[in-house]
């Protein structure tokens, strides 16, 4: 597409949006709906990926043993909640002495969910795996487990392996395609991403999908390169500077075209 039909295109109001996320739980006070309200539009909200477990017996191929291990590495709570659910199926007795590595706060305070966690060594990232990954090493003699899905991000495995951390990932649960074929005679003015999954998913419903007009929103850089990786054009890139969030981001966009 040349520059003269990407400006053409940009000049096409955005009135329908998909954003590829459930709907909030409280969709009128959230910021979508904010912007729905000031700028007239028609919001959908649609998960394009969902989470499916793996089973005890496929996590038995792995051959992993998990009391071999000293310490465990959680990034979110779909790591803690398969985690604890695989040790119960098998009835693995997860020992008091274990530590966990959490990724934020938040994460942390999950596994009271599971554990007594004034009783265990917990060590807390301050946000990111970036900040995690500045608290992991200061303990490079712990045997460390990493909880994941089968599609995750490299930072956390990469660190690990490059500084020769005793580590072992464990495939717990698997993001997978949601199966979104009722969309296909649907049209929106603008597709909003979240992770390069969405995008995947997205290519498996659609395989002959054709951007022509439409626009397309990514959040984040991994997801931003996934657009471009597909032969997409992105539209509007999220965060920035001065629109840290997608809805401002969005919003920017739009004043643009109204402006």
């Amino acid at each position: 597409m040349s520059e003269i039909d990407i400006a053409e295109r940009k000049k096409r109001p955005v009135e329908r949006i998909l954003i590829s996320q459930p709907e909030p739980a409280d969709v009128a006070k959230s910021p979508y709906s904010k912007l729905a309200k000031k700028y007239n539009l028609h919001l959908d909200f649609r998960k394009f990926i969902q989470i499916d477990p793996v089973s005890s017996k496929e996590f038995r191929k792995e051959k992993i043993d998990v009391l071999s291990y000293t310490a465990v590495i959680f990034t979110s709570r779909k790591a803690v909640d398969n985690f604890f659910r695989v040790c119960a199926e098998l009835k693995i007795e997860v020992p008091a002495t274990m530590k966990y590595f959490c990724v934020a706060e938040q994460t942390a305070n999950y596994l009271q969910k599971y554990i007594v966690v004034r009783k265990r060594k917990i060590f807390v990232g301050e946000r990111t795996s970036k900040d995690l990954i500045e608290v992991i090493k200061k303990h490079k003699g712990e045997s460390f487990l990493f909880p994941c899905s089968n599609i995750r991000k490299d930072d956390i495995p990469n660190f690990l392996a490059e500084n020769e951390f005793n580590y072992k990932e464990a495939v717990l649960y698997k993001t997978v395609a949601s199966d979104l074929s009722d969309l296909a005679d649907v049209n929106y003015d603008l597709l909003a991403f979240f992770s390069p999954s969405g995008i995947q998913s997205l290519l498996t419903n659609f395989p002959d999908f054709k951007q022509n007009n439409t626009r397309i929103a990514a959040f984040g850089p991994t997801t931003a390169k996934a657009v471009r990786e597909a032969g997409l054009i992105l539209d509007i890139e999220a965060p920035m500077p001065n629109a840290p969030s997608m809805t401002g981001a969005i919003e920017l966009y739009i004043k643009e075209q109204i402006d």
